[in-house]
C-alpha cells in the first residue's frame, strides 16, 4: 500500500482577544525573537509579513536570532528594518549584544521561542511589553501569554505551527495572512562561487536533494532511496542532481548520489551559505527532501517538492507550498518527535518507497508545466 499522499495546509489560525494598543506605545517598533531552528524560522516569516503591516510608520520591524540565521532575515528587507544577531543562541547574549537590542528602543517584543532566558534578557533592555506563548513559568513577564493545546505523541497536532505564529501577530491588530509569501532580495554574486556551484547554477533541469536534517537520524529517509529518486529524474527526465546538506551529515548523504552515471550528480555537501543555498533551491525545478529547513526554504522559493514524514507531524510543520507533497503512513508509534526511533527500525519512515516520492514529484512538476504554459 502506497503512502498516504498529503497536501499541505496551515488550517485554521486560533483566535485570541486583540492587545489594545496605543500610538505610543510602541516606541521605536518591535523587536521580534526569532526560532532558533531554520524550519521555525521559515514557519514564521507570514507572521513577520502581517505584522510589518500593522507597525505604525515610521516604526520598525527589528528581529534578534541566531548568528546563522541572521542572512535569512536580512534578505526580506521589505519586512525586517534590522538584525541582531546573536554568537550564541543558547546562553545569555553579550553586553553588546544587549546593547544593540536596547538602542533599538522598541516599545513591544513577540517572543516566538518558548525560552524563559530570552524573556528575561530582552525585557531587561527596557523592552516594556513582552507577548509570547506562556512557557516556561515565564508569564509573569510578559504583558500577554498566549497557550496552545500541549503537543501530543502518536498523535496528528494542529496549530500548524505557522498559524501558531500567526495568532500571536495577530492578537497584536495583524490582519489575516492573504497565503502570499515575502520574496528574498537574493545576492547575486558569481565572483565568489566555486567553480562548481557555478556550474549548479547554470544547470538546467535541476533536481535538489536534501536527505539530511539536523533534528537527528530518526527524521532521515534512507539516502538510498534518495538514489532512487535521483536515478528516476536522471533516466526519466533527463536532468542533474544536485546533492545538499551539512559537512556533517555529508558521508551517510552521499549515497543518495549513488547509482548515477558520470557528470549527472553534483556533491554540494557542506559546501555551501545559507544564501547560496538558496539560490541552488531556487534554480532547482523540484525538491527531494525530509522535513527540514532545506525543506521549509525551496518552499517559500517557490519550487515545487515532496518530502517522506515519520517521527514528525505532518499537521504541525508541513511546508508552506500547495506545490508539495508530504507522503505519510500513519504508523501506531509515530508522530514520536523523538531524535533516534526509540524502536530502531524506523517503521514510518521505511514505510514511505522510493516509488511514493517518485510518484509526487511527477505530480508536482507537472502541476507547474501546466501553471507555467497557461500564464
Amino acid at each position: 500500500m502506497a503512502a498516504e499522499k498529503i497536501i499541505p495546509d496551515i488550517g485554521p489560525v486560533p483566535r485570541f482577544e486583540k492587545y489594545p494598543l496605543e500610538l505610543s506605545d510602541w516606541r521605536d517598533g518591535i523587536v521580534v525573537r526569532s526560532p532558533n531552528w531554520l524550519g521555525d524560522a521559515v514557519m514564521s516569516l507570514p507572521a513577520l509579513a502581517v505584522l510589518r503591516r500593522t507597525v505604525p510608520h515610521p516604526c520598525g520591524l527589528f528581529v534578534v536570532c541566531p548568528r546563522g540565521l541572521a542572512p535569512l532575515f536580512r534578505m526580506l528587507p521589505g519586512i525586517v528594518d534590522a538584525v541582531i544577531d546573536l554568537a550564541d543562541a543558547h546562553s545569555f547574549p553579550t553586553w553588546e549584544e544587549r546593547k544593540r537590542v536596547r538602542w533599538l528602543n522598541a516599545g513591544l517584543g513577540l517572543l516566538l521561542n518558548n525560552s524563559f532566558r530570552d524573556a528575561l534578557w530582552i525585557k531587561t533592555c527596557r523592552v516594556p511589553r513582552l507577548f509570547g506563548t506562556d512557557a516556561r513559568f515565564r508569564s509573569f513577564l510578559l504583558a500577554r501569554s498566549f497557550r496552545f493545546p500541549p503537543r501530543l505523541d502518536h498523535q496528528l497536532n494542529l496549530p500548524h505551527q505557522a498559524a501558531k505564529y500567526l495568532a500571536m501577530a495577530q492578537a497584536l491588530g495583524a490582519p489575516d495572512w492573504d497565503g502570499v509569501l515575502p520574496e528574498f532580495d537574493l545576492p547575486y554574486e558569481p565572483e565568489t562561487w566555486s567553480d562548481e556551484l557555478r556550474e549548479v547554477l547554470q544547470t538546467p533541469n535541476l533536481l535538489a536533494l536534501a536527505p539530511g536534517a539536523a533534528y537527528g537520524a530518526a527524521k532521515r529517509w534512507d539516502p538510498l532511496r534518495f538514489a532512487e529518486v535521483a536515478q528516476w529524474w536522471v533516466r526519466e527526465r533527463g536532468g542533474k542532481a544536485v546533492l545538499l546538506c551539512t559537512g556533517k551529515e555529508a558521508e551517510d548523504a552521499r549515497k543518495a548520489l549513488s547509482g548515477l552515471p558520470p557528470g549527472s550528480g553534483f556533491d554540494l555537501a557542506g559546501k555551501t551559505t545559507l544564501e547560496t543555498l538558496m539560490l541552488v533551491l531556487k534554480k532547482a525545478v523540484c525538491c527531494a527532501a525530509n522535513d527540514s529547513g532545506a525543506m521549509h526554504l525551496a518552499a517559500v522559493l517557490g519550487t515545487p517538492g515532496a518530502a517522506p514524514f515519520g517521527s514528525t507531524d505532518p499537521a504541525a510543520t508541513s511546508p508552506l507550498s500547495g506545490k508539495w507533497r508530504i507522503l505519510f503512513d500513519k504508523q501506531p508509534c509515530a508522530p514520536c518527535f523523538k531524535r533516534v526511533c526509540p524502536r530502531g527500525d524506523r517503521a514510518c519512515m521505511e514505510a514511505v518507497s522510493a516509488a511514493d516520492v517518485i510518484d509526487a514529484l511527477r505530480e508536482v512538476t507537472e502541476l507547474a508545466e501546466t501553471q507555467k504554459s497557461s500564464s
